[in-house]
C-alpha cells in the first residue's frame, strides 16, 4: 500500500512538502506518478518518473514550481512544491505502476489548500 502525509494549508507563494511511503511492494521496481483533484475538476496528472528514473514529466502548470523524486532507501517518493498558488489547491494522490506486471497501487488522497 502506499500511505500519503504532508498535505495542509498553505499561502500563496509557500512550499510544501508531500510524501508517499510504500509497503508491502518495492518501489524501485515501478513507475510512480502524482494525480491531482480540484473540487468540481477531474482528476488531472502532475508528474511521472519512469521505473528506470530516465525519465520525469511535469504538467506544464507546474514546471519549474514542483519536482518529484524518490528515495529508495525510504521506499518513499516525494512531491517538492514550490511557490504554490491558488489554483494548485486540490487532493493529491500518489500513484506507483509496473506495466509488465500490471500491480499498480493508489495512495490515499492528501488535501493541499492554498490560500490566504
Amino acid at each position: 500500500q502506499l500511505q500519503a502525509s504532508g498535505g495542509g494549508l498553505v499561502q500563496p507563494g509557500g512550499s510544501l512538502r508531500l510524501s508517499c511511503a510504500a509497503s508491502g511492494f518495492t518501489l524501485e521496481d515501478y513507475a510512480i506518478a502524482r494525480f491531482r483533484q480540484a473540487p468540481g475538476k477531474e482528476r488531472e496528472g502532475v508528474s511521472c518518473i519512469s521505473i528506470d528514473d530516465s525519465s520525469t514529466i511535469y504538467a506544464d502548470s507546474v514546471k519549474d514550481r514542483f519536482t518529484m523524486s524518490r528515495d529508495n532507501a525510504k521506499n518513499t517518493m516525494y512531491l517538492q512544491m514550490n511557490n504554490l498558488k491558488p489554483e494548485d489547491t486540490a487532493v493529491y494522490y500518489c500513484n506507483a505502476g509496473n506495466i509488465f506486471t500490471g500491480q499498480n497501487y493508489w495512495g490515499q488522497g492528501t488535501q493541499v489548500t492554498v490560500s490566504s
